[in-house]
């Protein structure tokens, strides 16, 4: 996989294969295909599992559902996973929270995503934005800094839950630029937007699917993108790296997996699949309109980058002693 903030330039290409609909004998006839979300409905991981989704199950000519189960920061669906029917008709949508940094927060989790979770392409990958509550008068980033540094404590920002790319973006922020913002995990993007846009907290790291169309009807405010480049949603919003914090990366990503026992020719085919669709013009726009931008790939391209995230979080949580929090 080419550097990941370069993979995020990906335009649509050429369909991987032609013919795969015939090509189902791997997968388990009489059964439905699911993809688990680990967060709940109206999430970014949901709307983008469910566009996906409704693509796999033309392409195999078998129901392809989204399961949501949300709780954890996402880490219920993936013991789930990991755990569930190795015959692949399970897969996920699983994102850098149970996979790279829940390990590293020293509660049990039931499942090791380096040795029980099977890789299957990378799906999207962006960067989150901070947005605030209009009421709390912050109008750009250099305030909202500001305004912590001289009021430790005073600042909260909502996550989808402990682990989550939200919940370190806003622990990387507070470890660089010296600042006490306080963490308010929920259950995932749907019933964190509620709180933020009543008032009853300050800040979020939202995913422009979710924000997106607040912001533009000034229900919530824009400061900054978590990522090396801006989105392309948001073009007008800088990044954190650029407004005073050079190399601030936090990204969110959002990976297909399967259980590790699946036999490799049915992950194999599962990567043709989604590749595919992940290459599709009509599936690159309708992700793109969601804010989504495609980075599909290999397996072993997935397994190489979700070690680096892997080893890069745990860096972040040893020396911000968040383990047990």
């Amino acid at each position: 996989m080419k550097p990941l903030i370069a993979s995020l330039a990906l335009c649509a290409s050429a369909l991987v294969s032609t013919g795969l609909a015939a090509q189902t004998a791997d997968f388990p006839s009489r059964k439905n295909l699911t993809i688990l979300v680990g967060f709940a409905a109206g999430g970014a991981a949901d709307v983008a599992a469910r566009i996906i989704a409704k693509r796999a199950g033309e392409i195999l000519g078998q129901s392809v559902a989204v399961e949501n189960k949300p709780g954890a920061g996402g880490n219920i669906a993936t013991q789930m996973l990991a755990t569930g029917a190795a015959d692949g008709s399970l897969i996920m949508l699983g994102t850098v929270g149970p996979l790279s940094i829940a390990p590293h927060m020293g509660k049990k989790l039931g499942y090791d995503p380096m040795k029980d979770i099977a890789p299957l392409t990378m799906g999207v990958a962006f960067p989150n934005i901070l947005v605030v509550h209009p009421g709390t008068g912050l109008k750009t980033f250099a305030d909202f800094i500001a305004f912590a540094k001289k009021h430790p404590g005073k600042l909260d920002f909502a996550s989808t839950g402990p682990g989550s790319a939200s919940h370190m973006a806003g622990e990387l922020l507070n470890q660089v630029a010296g600042i006490d913002t306080v963490h308010v995990p929920y259950k995932g993007g749907a019933p964190a937007l509620v709180d933020v846009m009543g008032g009853r907290v300050a800040s979020w790291y939202a995913t422009v699917t979710t924000a997106k169309k607040h912001i533009e009807a000034g229900k919530l405010v824009p400061l900054a993108a978590t990522g090396l480049n801006r989105h392309p949603a948001l073009p007008e919003v800088p990044t954190i790296a650029e407004s005073g914090y050079p190399g601030f990366n936090a990204i969110n990503w959002y990976a297909f997996i399967a259980p590790a026992r699946v036999p490799d020719t049915v992950l194999d085919r599962w990567n043709q699949v989604l590749v595919q669709i992940l290459k599709e013009p009509e599936s690159v726009e309708a992700l793109g309109k969601q804010g989504f931008i495609p980075a599909p790939g290999s397996r072993a391209e997935l397994r190489d980058f979700m070690t680096r995230e892997f080893e890069t979080w745990g860096r972040v949580i040893r020396e911000r002693k968040l383990a047990g929090n």
